[in-house]
């Protein structure tokens, strides 16, 4: 195998990646280029360029992702209203391909020869990441510590970082934390009392959203506007991607919405329970489906509800950058080409409703559902041959069965 030169690491700052980047160091005795996403994880970013200078790193990036996140990555995924198991917004999953990416890209740009990532061998990320990788650029070399090296418990990676110098926070010396995920879509809060799904959360472990008991007691009414199936507007307001979602981020966690207690299927086989909190998510779920149920075909709206599971679970396992995925995006895109128009919700105590949507390009006919007499003609006779042929099959069945 050749020798690596240099290698491009996937780098938050914490305390697993810095000692990852101690390891690699010593482990392949060369360059380690570190790459910091800014996700809109709501943290401090500069911390983590002090401490890639303390361990001697030349050339460190920190790059703003927050726009191309969401608009290049969230927004199509919610034109396809996609939920794993029907309840997960997928905050997690749809983070690391964008993340991928421009390791990817840093490793082209820098001539590195492989690539480091910190997830562990027990997770999901660590699939993600890497089918990302062999989409993108199979050529590169995967490096994956919590797979290769020695240490196997939280006591061995402390000592690892007291040996090596590496600076613990005392919130880090007792028992091991809670694994959280953040970014401007979503926070995941996984671990300790946690894993026993017959435990309740306790109210501690939510970061952005309050108690939905706690909310206003008054309702709060907004309006999203949507162009092609994409938000553009917030009461009015034109913004753009991040911002938007930002904004319905602290309109959704003021009023409690989004919290999900989960315990979800991973791709590699286990369970495993996670809070989620989708403030914004939640909202723009509830308003998208709200401006597609005036704009879209009814076959075309059945038919995206039935491929949904499928695109859901393909950015779950981490299929992002896969034809099969991208297939489907094209038809997705496709049926949001008239889906635009304005949304009403009534934001109170935890939920998000609709109370009113409108469009230009609405299907919908006041004249054809009317009980009133209607401009429209419509021959209440033609329901007879329709239900009549359609019930055709069904008296055959019945004659057979000698009914």
């Amino acid at each position: 195998m050749a020798k690596i030169e240099k290698i491009v690491l996937s780098y938050s700052g914490g305390l697993d990646t810095s000692i990852i980047l101690k390891w690699l160091q010593e482990t392949y005795g060369c360059e380690v280029v570190t790459f910091t996403a800014d996700l809109g994880q709501g943290e401090e970013l500069e911390p983590a360029r002090a401490k890639a200078e303390m361990s001697g790193v030349k050339d460190i990036r920190i790059i703003d992702l927050r726009e191309e996140f969401v608009s290049d990555f969230v927004f199509p995924m919610l034109r396809a209203n996609a939920l794993y198991e029907g309840q997960y917004l997928l905050g997690s999953s749809i983070a690391r391909p964008l993340i991928a990416k421009h390791l990817v890209g840093i490793a082209r740009e820098v001539g590195a020869h492989a690539i480091a990532h910190g997830a562990t061998g027990k997770g999901n990320d660590q699939v993600r990441f890497e089918l990302a990788v062999n989409a993108l650029d199979p050529s590169i070399k995967i490096i994956a510590p919590w797979r290769q090296w020695n240490i196997r418990s939280r006591m061995q990676l402390l000592e690892y970082a007291e040996k090596h110098h590496i600076p613990v926070p005392s919130d880090k010396r007792g028992e091991a934390p809670f694994s959280i995920d953040a970014n401007l879509l979503h926070t995941s809060t996984e671990g300790k009392i946690l894993e026993n799904p017959a435990e309740v959360a306790p109210d501690h472990v939510y970061q952005r959203t309050v108690d939905p008991v706690d909310a206003p007691d008054t309702p709060e009414i907004i309006t999203i506007g949507f162009e092609r199936g994409d938000p553009v507007s917030v009461n009015g307001k034109s913004m753009t991607p991040a911002p938007l979602l930002t904004e319905l981020n602290g309109l959704g966690g003021r009023h409690g919405i989004g919290r999900l207690d989960l315990v979800e299927n991973r791709f590699i086989g286990m369970k495993s329970r996670g809070i989620y909190e989708t403030p914004g998510g939640t909202i723009l779920l509830t308003a998208h489906r709200g401006i597609e149920s005036i704009t879209l075909d009814r076959a075309a709206a059945h038919l995206k509800d039935e491929i949904m599971p499928r695109y859901a679970e393909l950015i779950y396992n981490g299929f992002w950058f896969a034809p099969e995925r991208e297939m489907l995006q094209a038809l997705i895109d496709q049926s949001q080409t008239f889906v635009s128009g304005e949304v009403t919700l009534r934001l109170y105590k935890g939920s998000a409703s609709v109370i009113s949507r409108a469009s230009p390009l609405s299907l919908y006919s006041a004249d054809l559902v009317t009980f009133e007499e209607s401009a429209i003609a419509y021959d209440h006779h033609d329901a007879e041959g329709f239900i009549r042929l359609n019930g055709l099959r069904l008296r055959s069945w019945a004659a057979r069965n000698g009914r």
